[in-house]
């Protein structure tokens, strides 16, 4: 890592990201460690916890992890309190967790199914950031970022209530926004195309999902974890510090004005 300004830009800052052991997640948790900041992984399962901490820390980055799975709320305090080990404050939150148990029709979704995909990917960001809020607060202010999709603009056949999930993201970025601006921590949400990742494996599976793609990126690829990245860590740093509310893709094209 050289020793250029951007290596310290979050120096001294602590980022807890969920869904961090794999995919987006871990890119985004790499590059804050590059940028500077210690930062708290976490996911679902111990192993992938404990193989993801081991290598970021090989490549000599400040990293810690524990088990959170967002939906749970022992999870959730068990991660507040990993972050708070380390200088007893939290500057930055990473929203990267979700999940998607149906391929199916919107109406076809059980009680069941919406309730796992709401409880995990929309009310646990909002649950976890209400408990991290005053830790923030004592910092001055922080940044939060959630993780949204394409989809959210641009519904895809056969993922109704995912789609429906990640929609609702982007207004709970412009609610949070708003609420949280007067306390000085800005809300942001990265909206990712296409990523190269293990979630997109399960659609190549079911090619229908990815229906003539090419036709509309505007780069003729696929995009890849670490495209993510460093837009988190901008938005994480005082080079952002008067954007908040925005919902910004990362898809190789536009799908909005």
């Amino acid at each position: 890592m050289s020793s250029n300004r951007a290596s310290r830009n979050l120096s001294q800052k602590v980022a807890v990201i969920t869904g961090s052991t794999k995919g987006i997640g871990l890119a985004v948790a790499r590059r804050l460690a590059q940028d500077g900041a210690h930062v708290v992984i976490s996911s679902r399962r111990q192993q992938n916890v404990d193989s993801a901490v081991a290598m970021l820390q090989g490549e000599g980055l400040s990293v810690t992890g524990t088990v959170c799975h967002v939906g749970k709320a022992e999870d959730r305090e068990q991660l507040v309190a990993k972050a708070l080990e380390h200088n007893g404050g939290v500057d930055f939150l990473v929203c990267v967790a979700g999940v998607n148990p149906l391929v199916g029709s919107t109406l076809g979704a059980t009680e069941e199914v919406w309730d796992k995909i709401l409880d995990v990917n929309v009310k646990a960001p909002a649950l976890l950031l209400s408990r991290l809020l005053p830790h923030m607060e004592n910092r001055g202010g922080g940044s939060v970022v959630l993780v949204s999709s394409i989809v959210g603009y641009l519904p895809m056949p056969k993922l109704g209530a995912y789609n429906t999930s990640k929609t609702a993201l982007l207004g709970l970025t412009k609610s949070l926004a708003l609420e949280l601006a007067p306390k000085n921590i800005r809300v942001n949400c990265l909206v990712p195309g296409v990523i190269n990742t293990d979630f997109v494996q399960v659609e190549e599976k079911t090619p229908h999902l990815l229906p003539g793609f090419k036709e509309i990126f505007g780069l003729q690829r696929f995009g890849e974890p670490e495209d993510c990245a460093g837009l988190v860590s901008f938005l994480c740093s005082s080079d952002a510090s008067y954007i908040t509310g925005e919902n910004i893709a990362v898809a190789g094209y536009s799908p909005k004005l």
